[in-house]
């Protein structure tokens, strides 16, 4: 459709201020922090209610145009890539913290709200949200539940789909939907909460979200710990969780990592230790001292070596703060970074991070090891010069190939990331034909037509076949494609 007529459509559901159709207005629109895979929507369109949002999906459904829901674009998958064919629909207008109800323990709040802010408007309750995303500054609520994000705390307290209650919003048809509750530990049916939480935005459009708020813990203190192999440090994530430790948050850090975020913000940390783990305990004093003795006694027997345990608060702060900017800091060392996203067992770190170090030398591309051990998610940082001819090629072969050994030891190929372009080909790695086709199937019962982001974390066979996985999981592929999403 011509873009005038998809203009002319939204401007009879929008106020003018609110639809974007210049190429200068669209083109900070064209990719999420995925930068590698662009596109130029046809029109933005930035709502700033409910119903606007309802009449946009009504217009898009009666004239057959793809549409693509963004946050604050914080995305490292590809999940908000524009269709070039489509309406790019913002909700960052849509930023209200709507109620903090600290008696019921719970939030409601617009899609558009960044998370960060959601713990400082219940910080004069004593109350705060707990998935805490190293982009928690920026990123966005209604974000984190299309990719059911995570972050350093979502060992001890989980991800989104732990702390969401209940959500609101309309399928492209413009039809209402509420799911989940606004307190209740369950609600009637189906559990079609969780199946949205995660969906990137394939199954319906977020407009409210309704999230748990926990107490602030009185007390917290961070363990860090140096190792002299990458092996031991693993070692030593297992040996915690046998233990039957579960940290509030238990962290890696590769030497690479470490030297990287060093100059950065000075955190402090030991440079000559082949890896770091930050280890935090949280609760009541006397419920941290005990906790903090077992993690020091256990790290010991890991063969652990200096051991520094926060003495203050803004200590434990500054501990955590390189951490939190590994990922600025790898801005500062190359033009570009490629940010993986992959979970795998445990007891498998050590045999993974040898891998990836071999695969450094083979591709000839730095890469830093920065993430949640506790939990096995894995965010290989992958350096490279897209100005150099190949680097980008290469780049994306590695990642491909960390994704494959995740799969190959017993993992999966995403964590808190999310699929969106850039995991289609771990996903026909990852699952069977009839396992892509269940997932096609509930993409068509919600929607039918297959214009809610299309092209995104669901492959078709076709695409499975040009990956190069004609055999998944040891059974051929049927030759009859998959619905077209």
């Amino acid at each position: 459709m011509a873009v005038s007529g998809i203009v002319q459509a939204l401007a009879a559901v929008l106020p003018a201020d609110c639809l974007l159709s210049r190429e200068e207005e669209r083109r900070p629109y064209e990719c999420d922090a995925l930068t590698a895979f662009r596109e130029l929507p046809q029109v933005v369109a930035l709502p700033r209610t409910a119903q606007q949002v309802r009449e946009v999906l009504r217009a898009c459904h009666r004239l057959g145009i793809p549409l693509v829901a963004r946050g604050s674009g914080t995305g490292l998958s590809g999940g908000s890539t524009p269709h070039s064919g489509g309406v790019l629909l913002s909700l960052a207008r849509m930023n209200r913290v709507l109620e903090i109800d600290p008696r019921g323990r719970i939030a409601r709040l617009e899609p558009g709200v960044p998370n960060l802010r959601v713990s400082e408007a219940a910080a004069p309750y004593g109350l705060y949200y707990a998935p805490d995303p190293s982009s928690q500054v920026a990123c966005s609520i209604g974000g984190n539940v299309a990719e059911n994000s995570g972050g350093v705390h979502c060992l001890k307290y989980g991800l989104t789909v732990h702390n969401v209650l209940g959500v609101r919003g309309y399928t492209l048809e413009g039809d209402r939907l509420e799911l989940g509750g606004g307190g209740a530990l369950d609600a009637p049916g189906l559990d079609l909460l969780a199946l949205v939480i995660g969906s990137e935005g394939l199954l319906m459009i977020v407009t409210e979200v309704t999230v748990k708020l926990i107490a602030r813990a009185p007390c917290a203190q961070l363990v860090v710990v140096s190792f002299p192999t990458v092996h031991s440090a693993a070692d030593a994530v297992a040996a915690i969780i046998a233990a039957g430790i579960i940290p509030a948050a238990l962290e890696l850090m590769d030497r690479k990592a470490t030297v990287a975020v060093e100059p950065f913000v000075r955190a402090g940390y030991d440079l000559e230790a082949a890896a770091i783990l930050l280890a935090e305990a949280d609760g009541t004093a006397e419920e941290v001292a005990d906790q903090v003795r077992e993690i020091e006694r256990v790290l010991r027997e890991a063969g652990a070596g200096a051991l520094r345990v926060s003495a203050s608060e803004g200590e434990r702060q500054r501990l955590w703060s390189g951490r939190k900017n590994a990922f600025p800091a790898a801005g500062r060392l190359s033009p570009d970074y490629y940010c993986m996203d992959g979970t795998i067992p445990r007891k498998h770190v050590g045999r993974v991070l040898d891998a990836i170090g071999e695969m450094e030398t083979r591709y000839g591309l730095t890469c830093f090891n920065v993430f949640h051990a506790g939990d096995g998610n894995l965010h290989p940082v992958i350096m490279f010069d897209s100005n150099r001819p190949g680097d980008w090629d290469k780049a994306d072969r590695f990642g491909a190939e960390i994704l494959e050994l995740c799969i190959a030891v017993g993992g999966t190929i995403t964590g808190e990331h999310g699929v969106g372009i850039e995991k289609l080909g771990g996903m026909c790695a990852q699952f069977s034909a009839p396992e892509l086709g269940a997932f096609a199937a509930v993409k068509a019962a919600f929607d039918p037509a297959g214009l809610l982001n299309p092209g995104k974390l669901i492959p078709t066979l076709a695409r499975c076949a040009e990956y190069g996985r004609m055999h998944v999981h040891g059974g051929a592929l049927p030759h009859a494609d998959l619905p077209r999403f």
